[in-house]
């Protein structure tokens, strides 16, 4: 399936291989290729398979899925992966990254609780992307509403605009969880948008029931259409990958397919310059 092509710039649309769990990393390499994405993201967790450069290179090669991107091992559930020293574990995620040809790293912000990783998240970010030449995209996050008030769990903030970092990822469903719109979030952010977690969510306003939703888009009630119609517009030039949560298929790869197919066709569709649109910016 060709990437989306607007003059010099190309929208590659991916599939994240968290929007297969609890399938594994061959199952999530064929699904993206059957689907019809352009490739794909991994993110590293406990599976030994996220990790291993070689296998992971061997399977872009048979399913003719490159590996746009790699998602830092940065959940609770992951804490111990490639150690404990956030500097090396995001050291160590760029190698993966580089080894299989990808260029851009996703990691989240640091949970509030670790203090002394927030402090020096931004030089760590910093320093990481000059010494190597990837791009780090610090994806947007979510405050938690316990008891009626709105507590930080992340730091230095859950929203990647107010730190001092040149890329972001822009998640939908977080942004969401966060009662923000995500169109707003991307005008703010401006050329720093680097990267997209397409997926949806069906609230607007924070709540103490923190779903992660992860819906297909269009399914919740964020302004998904209008954000990739934004960057189409712009030129854009970078990966917008689903991060769809789709655990209620269980082992019906069927209609988990249909729920892909229906996420990398509405991606189409929205990011497609009108012919008439294209003629004007040549012009």
């Amino acid at each position: 399936m060709p990437q989306q092509a607007y003059g010099q710039r190309v929208i590659s649309i991916g599939m994240g291989t968290t929007s297969v769990l609890p399938r594994g990393l061959e199952a999530a390499f064929r699904l993206a290729a059957e689907a019809g994405f352009d490739g794909i993201e991994v993110m590293i967790t406990g599976d030994p398979a996220t990790r291993d450069a070689a296998m992971i290179s061997a399977l872009s090669r048979r399913f003719g899925m490159p590996v746009l991107s790699i998602h830092a091992p940065v959940l609770v559930l992951t804490a111990a992966v490639y150690g404990l020293d956030p500097r090396r574990k995001l050291e160590r995620s760029v190698e993966l990254a580089q080894r299989v040809g990808a260029n851009t790293v996703v990691v989240h912000p640091p949970f509030r609780w670790q203090w002394r990783t927030a402090r020096r998240f931004e030089d760590h970010v910093a320093h990481v992307s000059a010494t190597t030449g990837a791009t780090i995209a610090v994806e947007n996050m979510f405050p938690v509403t316990l008891r009626g008030r709105e507590r930080e769990a992340y730091a230095p903030h859950w929203n990647p605009g107010e730190l001092d970092v040149e890329a972001m990822t822009l998640d939908f469903s977080h942004a969401a969880l966060a009662g923000v719109s995500a169109l707003e979030l991307a005008e703010r952010w401006g050329d720093r948008l680097r990267h997209v977690h397409l997926c949806d969510g069906s609230r607007m306003e924070p709540n103490e029931l923190v779903l992660d939703e992860h819906l297909v888009p269009g399914r919740g009630v964020q302004p998904v259409a209008e954000v990739l119609a934004l960057l189409a517009a712009r030129g854009w030039s970078g990966a917008i990958v689903a991060e769809i949560n789709s655990r209620a298929c269980r082992d019906d790869d069927a209609l988990r397919l249909e729920w892909l197919r229906e996420t990398v066709d509405f991606a189409r569709q929205h990011t497609t310059v009108p012919a008439s649109s294209e003629s004007r910016r040549a012009s």
